[in-house]
């Protein structure tokens, strides 16, 4: 039995869901054990991994369990991302929670810095630090955190429509409660992040750090878009994403849901496949002509010959 106490109440759960990524986990996993302190605790789910993930963290676990009593490993049958970051929110027992993926990388001071910002900010929902974005030549890109205040109109239009407002798991802090509050999609193979980011935007006050929290890595597989059942994918992430916002955001949906069909429009030039373009793209116009009409998609239209009659 270990000697090292145990905090009653964590201040800060790390959770990372991980699938097939037993080659990256002991990068990220010695990122957080580097900077281990006992407010801090640590839950991997494997979820349903097909390769040596339980393997690794099995090893792992045996390796740390001295010094870290508060690692913690959970397998589960394969049920996607969202489904393996609700597990261990629930399973969770502190007041803010950081998800990282497991091809991030935590940065060294980024605990110390978190603990500073919440001391200061302790009614924030959600803590907006900055990342280092990793290209797949190797080349680094900081990328610092945007201010996030208003109404809850404000926030959610700079959010979804103007693209104001960045937000990603590595580098964002969430107050647990809210996370309970909202769960992640389950149903959603993608864009899950989208409605629960949504939703702790508008749900309590945002503080900000210009310090770096992680390192992120871009792979090229990441890049692509899986235009299966396309369609269906951007009515759910409508669905969800309004579902728990409150009535005076709501005027904005039928301008999301231009947006959404003008990503799928983007996917299906890149794609080439200009008959799903043109409809996509003349739908996004009928309904919200003030989102189909900025340049960056109407020269797209013009160029490639999309009539918009």
């Amino acid at each position: 039995m270990s000697d090292t106490p145990v905090a009653a109440e964590p201040l800060i759960s790390i959770i990372i869901p991980a699938y097939n990524y037993a080659q990256l986990l002991p990068r990220v996993l010695s990122s957080v054990l580097a900077q281990w302190a006992e407010d801090i605790e640590l839950l991997v789910v494997n979820d349903g991994s097909r390769d040596n993930t339980a393997e690794v963290l099995a090893t792992y676990q045996l390796a740390q369990q001295a010094h870290h009593p508060q690692l913690q490993v959970v397998h589960q049958a394969n049920a996607g991302a969202a489904a393996a970051r609700n597990h261990g929110i629930r399973l969770a027992r502190g007041r803010y929670a950081l998800l990282l993926d497991a091809d991030d990388e935590l940065l060294p001071t980024a605990l110390d810095t978190l603990r500073e910002v919440v001391t200061s900010n302790p009614q924030a929902g959600l803590v907006l630090g900055a990342q280092l974005s990793v290209s797949t030549d190797g080349r680094e890109r900081l990328r610092l955190p945007t201010p996030a205040s208003g109404t809850p109109r404000q926030l959610i239009q700079r959010y979804l429509l103007d693209k104001k407002i960045s937000i990603s798991h590595c580098c964002t802090l969430f107050r647990r409660d809210l996370l309970l509050q909202r769960p992640y999609p389950e149903s959603l193979r993608s864009g899950e992040d989208i409605a629960v980011f949504a939703y702790l935007l508008v749900s309590a006050p945002v503080a900000l750090t210009n310090q770096p929290l992680a390192r992120i890595y871009k792979h090229a597989d990441s890049l692509r878009h899986n235009r299966a059942d396309e369609e269906a994918v951007a009515q759910g992430m409508l669905r969800e994403v309004f579902a728990s916002l409150p009535a005076e955001c709501q005027p904005l949906r039928q301008r999301y849901e231009a947006q959404r069909y003008l990503s799928l429009f983007r996917a299906a030039l890149l794609d080439g496949d200009q008959a799903c373009a043109r409809r996509y793209y003349r739908h996004a116009l009928r309904l919200s002509p003030l989102q189909a009409l900025r340049w960056s998609y109407l020269k797209k239209a013009l160029r490639l010959g999309l009539g918009l009659a």
